[in-house]
């Protein structure tokens, strides 16, 4: 595997396996004399922690992470950043029995066909597990861009569709987000949730979901184009997360239904400044933010692991039936949240690295 970083200013590679003794990352370009401490990189790995509640995946894992390298006296030295997060509640032997048999909706097959060889314990390196490393990676983004553009800012996610179930956008409630097992800005439709969820657990099923994530405070200037646009970057960083199988920004593929009056952005001037009288390009013209608030959405398929029985084939070519076991989540959508937060963050600071 050649591709286990992403960034070029802000730059971070990620290593370890969902069974493994441990799985970590390694930073670079973070500026020096930056404070940080594991208490800053914790609250991030808490919120995507597994375990939490019924609606996810029970396996426990404490997330607890280790500062290796790079950071001296309370402050970053320049040089690499090296974490650590021990794995803890692994059971390989819930996987022991689909070995040789491939799941379906999974990386099993691609992985053995590119390879030759593959982890069957939790997915390996394809595993979910390895999304941890790029929450702590995306608390440090945040230090470098408080730090590069020295105002306050904000990105946070939402959950704002499970299966067919939507929000209510007019009961969005910002503070509600962290009140709740599905980061959900409207309270309204928990219960409605709760119902979806447990369904499909009964049922042997699972669900989609799509995640909502908003930016606030970032400048004007930051993508380069023509090739290295903002959006562009960010949907890249976004469609690496596992499952995500779309990405849009501002009113997306609602666009279609729009015509060239009713999308555009008009501007005007107030006080001096230019704003903006609608915000359907998700703050980003051309490749480059426009100080407005940035917008994206992404959809996370249903877990591909489940318990109903499914046709698939093994490792020698031969017809099989398979019945995922073990301890996975009926909507991995949710858990998905922080991470989109974060690989938002770490390329919004690969940018501020680039632009300032």
């Amino acid at each position: 595997m050649s591709s286990n970083y992403i960034g070029k200013n802000f730059r971070f590679t990620t290593w370890g396996e969902s069974h493994g003794p441990a799985i970590g990352c390694v930073l670079d370009g973070v500026p020096s004399s930056i404070k940080l401490s594991e208490k800053d990189i914790q609250p991030y790995l808490d919120k995507r922690r597994p375990g939490q509640s019924k609606f996810t995946t029970q396996r426990k894992e404490k997330d607890k992470v280790e500062i290796l390298s790079g950071v001296f006296e309370g402050v970053t030295t320049g040089h690499p950043i090296s974490l650590i997060i021990k794995n803890e509640d692994h059971r390989s032997k819930d996987y022991s029995e689909i070995k040789n048999v491939f799941r379906p909706g999974h990386a099993d097959y691609t992985y053995w066909k590119k390879y030759g060889i593959r982890d069957y314990r939790g997915g390996g390196r394809s595993s979910a597990r390895e999304t941890a490393m790029r929450v702590a990676a995306g608390a440090i983004a945040r230090k470098v861009i408080e730090k590069k553009i020295k105002k306050k800012f904000n990105i946070y996610g939402a959950l704002v569709q499970i299966g067919k179930s939507k929000i209510n956008y007019n009961n969005w409630n910002e503070k509600f987000i962290d009140k709740n097992n599905f980061f959900s800005p409207d309270k309204q439709i928990i219960k409605t949730w709760e119902g979806l969820i447990q369904s499909a657990r009964k049922s042997g099923s699972s669900l989609g979901a799509i995640i909502e994530i908003r930016c606030n405070g970032i400048p004007a200037g930051l993508g380069e184009p023509i090739y290295d646009k903002l959006d562009s970057d960010i949907a890249k960083a976004i469609m690496s997360i596992n499952a995500v199988k779309g990405v849009e920004i501002g009113n997306g593929f609602n666009c279609v239904n729009e015509t060239g009056i009713s999308n555009v952005d008009e501007m005007r001037i107030k006080s001096g400044k230019p704003y903006f009288l609608s915000n359907n390009n998700g703050g980003i013209l051309g490749g480059i933010s426009s100080g407005q608030e940035i917008i994206c959405r992404f959809v996370v398929k249903p877990t591909s692991s489940i318990l109903s029985s499914k046709k698939t084939i093994d490792i020698k070519m031969k017809e099989k039936i398979i019945s995922t076991k073990g301890r996975h989540d009926p909507c991995v959508g949710i858990r998905a949240v922080p991470v989109g937060e974060a690989m938002i963050a770490t390329t919004i600071a690969d940018h501020c690295l680039r632009y300032f």
